[in-house]
């Protein structure tokens, strides 16, 4: 199974919208963007139970530490590996096709690091990764995403022996960013769970599992506070 399903087809789909007006948006991509169509998901059983295994989190809010390397533009396939230890205060964002206001009052909004180890802490996961990881969800060239950032992602969840991943998108752009991400993961042997609030989007793109609310951009994991 392909993480995109016809990925030359697609490829010729996005080579057009590139050549739209849409593409030079910085933070939208207009109503002709052609999002990935898949046909199937694959599915990775959970061996364990949630409260046994190593439960790692995935942002695609673009969030960095202040002071570092900030997340460049839309065509930066990046990620950044953060200690969950890390203070809201001290986190910075690339948020683009969202508004940050929910994010910056709270990171849990998009960053949901405080109600994990509170999950670990009531026994419904068995541990927090000591580092999540985040990127800029806002990536128009899905295939970029797969040759880039899935690869050198998978390597560190590897590192990290990472038993099942939580996935957070951000914008409406990141839900596909997040779900093929999902998909390469599971296809990884890795079982996924992602949150999302567009659904439209995330059935197109067809991730192994997602849990959908209606809810609202920018604070996809819950409103601040």
């Amino acid at each position: 199974m392909e993480i995109i399903e016809d990925l030359d087809g697609w490829r010729r789909r996005f080579d057009e919208w590139k050549r739209s007006g849409d593409a030079g948006r910085t933070d939208d991509v207009g109503t002709n963007y052609p999002f990935v169509h898949n046909r199937r998901a694959p599915f990775k059983p959970a061996r364990r139970a949630l409260p046994m295994l190593n439960l790692a989190l995935i942002s695609s809010a673009g969030a960095y530490i202040d002071g570092t390397q900030p997340f460049a533009s839309d065509s930066d396939a990046s990620f950044r590996e953060i200690p969950i230890e890390v203070e809201g205060a001290d986190l910075r964002y690339a948020a683009r096709g969202y508004e940050a206001v929910a994010v910056q009052q709270d990171m849990n909004s998009e960053v949901p690091i405080e109600r994990l180890l509170e999950f670990e802490n009531n026994g419904i996961i068995g541990q927090l990764n000591p580092v999540f990881w985040s990127f800029s969800g806002f990536l128009p060239d899905a295939g970029l995403l797969v040759a880039e950032l899935v690869p050198k992602l998978l390597g560190r969840l590897n590192r990290y022996e990472v038993q099942a991943t939580l996935i957070v998108p951000a914008s409406r752009l990141c839900h596909q960013s997040c779900a093929l991400l999902a998909r390469a993961i599971e296809l990884a042997g890795v079982p996924t769970m992602m949150l999302a609030v567009e659904r439209e989007v995330v059935e197109t793109v067809r991730p192994p599992r997602a849990a959908y609310y209606n809810g609202e951009l920018g604070s996809v994991a819950g409103r601040p506070n």
